[in-house]
């Protein structure tokens, strides 16, 4: 399994190359590809800046891809998340799971980016033309993830 936070731009076919080759126990690859939006609210923004704690994000995505994997049976899994700034069009993040059978491969991966979205200790802020702003939590981003109940938070285990 590999996590990674990254500065450069993601290889998303070259990411799924490496996880998957020479594998003949593979049913399922799903990849999830989250892309910086051109717009923030309605009003267009110049790019976003994500900042990190090196070191402890990537302890908290590996323990939520071990929850994946005590959850369904996945063959392996990749994170590679950027961090820095991250202009519209870009790949911010990319999620591939891997098993022998679709569902488990769809539903981990959704897992992953749910407690990506709400619990990765990343920040995040809109560069627009004229201002800066820190982009709050969603409610509607907690309550995807309050569906995968209290297993699914990596603090608690």
């Amino acid at each position: 399994m590999g996590i990674r936070i990254s500065e450069s731009t993601i290889d998303v076919s070259a990411e799924t190359m490496v996880l998957s080759r020479e594998r003949s126990d593979i049913g399922a690859i799903v990849t999830f590809t989250g892309i910086c939006r051109g717009e923030e609210n309605g009003q267009p923004i110049a790019a976003l800046m994500l900042e990190h704690y090196p070191g402890m994000v990537e302890t908290e995505i590996q323990s939520y891809v071990n929850n994946a994997k005590s959850r369904w049976p996945l063959i392996d899994a990749t994170v590679v998340h950027r961090v820095g700034r991250i202009k519209p069009g870009e790949i911010i993040v990319l999620v591939v799971t891997i098993a022998t059978h679709r569902e488990a491969a769809f539903s981990a991966a959704e897992f992953l980016m749910d407690y990506l979205k709400t619990r990765a200790p990343f920040w995040k802020k809109i560069e627009r033309k004229d201002d800066t702003y820190w982009v709050e939590a969603r409610t509607k981003d907690d309550v995807a993830t309050e569906r995968w109940g209290t297993k699914g938070d990596a603090a608690k285990q």
